[in-house]
């Protein structure tokens, strides 16, 4: 199979995942999702060390298994992706299996950071948002989704987010193909990448 791999990062909160589910939904059937966060590394270790560590460096994350999906997936395999609890802040015994598809999406705020993971990545789309936007959006999903407290999370975000985006998301920006300003909420874009989606598709 002819697979397209597309890559979509951003920090916390751009609207990574907005605009994922917008492509997912328009080609229902055709597109698979892969999210690195389900690739954070199993902790053995209390909770409250867990709550503590830093989620958004490179070496939180189990890369190495997703860059070894991510080529079964090329070749035509099926792969069993690992599944993460935000509320355990640990990987879980369960898996989700993915099958190939003619389009597969990886999401994620550190994709575009090891260079052997962007060799894989066909079309590389870097979502750009306000710094202010993407905290408050922050903010809400953790606080209502995966039962933090506002002041965790605002501890979190100056002491981990804020620096590793710096860090390391930001500079990932250069190697984009292509930036979107707001997401899933720029039309314009979304309608350009769907274009080029359905193009896969239908020589596929």
């Amino acid at each position: 199979m002819n697979t397209l791999f597309i890559g979509i990062a951003g920090g916390t909160g751009s609207g990574k995942t907005t605009l994922t589910d917008h492509l997912q939904q328009r080609f229902q059937g055709n597109v698979s999702v892969i999210h690195h966060d389900n690739y954070y590394k199993r902790q053995d270790r209390p909770f409250e060390e867990r709550c503590r560590q830093n989620y958004d460096h490179p070496d939180a994350f189990d890369t190495d298994l997703l860059i070894r999906h991510l080529k079964q997936l090329k070749e035509g395999q099926g792969v069993d992706c690992p599944v993460y609890s935000f509320s355990d802040h640990n990987r879980t015994d369960e898996t989700v299996h993915i099958s190939p598809t003619r389009v597969i999406i990886l999401e994620g705020i550190l994709i575009f950071q090891n260079p052997e993971l962007r060799e894989l990545l066909d079309i590389k789309i870097f979502v750009e948002t306000d710094a202010d936007v993407r905290i408050l959006r922050r903010a809400i999903r953790d606080v209502r989704d995966r039962g933090r407290t506002l002041e965790s999370v605002m501890e979190q975000y100056l002491t981990t987010v804020k620096p590793m985006h710096e860090q390391f998301v930001e500079p990932s920006r250069k190697f984009a193909d292509i930036v979107v300003l707001e997401g899933g909420h720029n039309l314009v874009a979304l309608d350009l990448i769907m274009q080029r989606i359905d193009n896969h598709i239908q020589q596929a």
